[in-house]
């Protein structure tokens, strides 16, 4: 696999290729924050996790068109207004569900399993309905386009760049909110006791639903970042939901820093090998070493440690 190429020439594709799974390691994390908040935090199975994560990607879509049409002097600004805009329109979804359909399901995670399986596809439809079936691309401002040279061979994205300091700046909020804030504190001490939370004041209906909005809203931010990487339609969020459960599970449930460096780990993992195999053989390695490391550590890479 390795013979064909001299050792400079090794060396530049695997800086390449690691840039590259710095790219999707950032929309691994994104997806995978939000999951863990919920599957994590909540012990909700959410299998429409991904739909959430395309609507964030379609409404970047929207804001693009509109600003191209309406507002083409603003145009190299939509990004950031898109972004929020799509936390907003997936929080928003992912409270209407929770009150809806989650919150009689807790302590069922099966059930959230084949109620959320079902949400999915309903999603999907009404993407497919309302969209069309066709995948649509976002057209990126210019200062976006292009790549930063770093020496003759290697050449890193600009937009990738950008991904990746969003990633950063969103994963330090998030550490902030869950570690740092009142409400943090409160979602914690939910977590660890339900009854005794609601003896003490807490409003625990509400810490629920703010906190199943919160993991769909970093979805449709990583659906905005998608954008950059691939074209969105109605079944691509059903892409990466496999994987961003495995991020989650690999690197220890309700770990911050487990989900980080799990999706370090097996995004890096699969953009190498892809290079140098198929990528559907890459991603059959990647697994089957996650599942190798599991049986030897079935709890993560990151456990908490709780009292018995």
């Amino acid at each position: 696999m390795f013979g064909d190429y001299s050792i400079g020439d090794l060396g530049s594709i695997f800086v390449m290729q690691g840039f590259a799974g710095l790219i999707l390691f950032s929309v691994y994390v994104l997806m995978a924050l939000g999951l863990a908040i919920i599957f994590g935090q909540m012990g909700v199975i959410n299998m429409a996790h991904g739909e959430f994560m395309i609507l964030g990607a379609y409404v970047t879509w929207m804001t693009s068109n509109v600003f191209q049409s309406y507002l083409p002097g603003l145009f190299s600004g939509y990004f950031f207004l898109a972004m929020i805009l799509a936390f907003v329109a997936s929080g928003a979804l992912g409270m209407l569900v929770e009150w809806v359909l989650i919150r009689h399901l807790y302590k069922r995670p099966l059930d959230t399993l084949l109620a959320t399986w079902g949400l999915s596809l309903m999603l999907q439809q009404a993407y497919r309905s309302v969209f069309g079936a066709r995948e649509v691309g976002v057209e990126l401002p210019q200062w976006m386009l292009g790549s930063l040279h770093v020496t003759d061979s290697i050449e890193v994205p600009i937009n990738g760049v950008f991904v990746m300091c969003l990633t950063v700046l969103i994963t330090l909020s998030v550490a902030y909110v869950m570690y740092m804030s009142r409400w943090g504190r409160q979602v914690r001490a939910v977590v660890q006791n339900r009854i005794m939370a609601g003896a003490v004041g807490i409003n625990t209906e509400k810490v629920d639903r703010y906190t199943f909005g919160l993991g769909c809203g970093i979805a449709g931010i990583a659906g905005s970042a998608f954008t950059m990487i691939g074209s969105t339609g109605p079944t691509s969020g059903q892409l990466y939901i496999v994987d961003t459960f495995l991020v989650v599970v690999f690197g220890g449930a309700a770990s911050l820093l487990g989900t980080i460096a799990s999706a370090f780990s097996i995004s890096q993992t699969q953009s190498t090998l892809e290079f140098f195999m198929s990528g559907s053989m890459a991603k059959v390695l990647t697994l089957l070493a996650v599942v190798g490391i599991l049986m030897l550590r079935p709890q993560g890479l990151f456990a908490l440690k709780v009292r018995k």
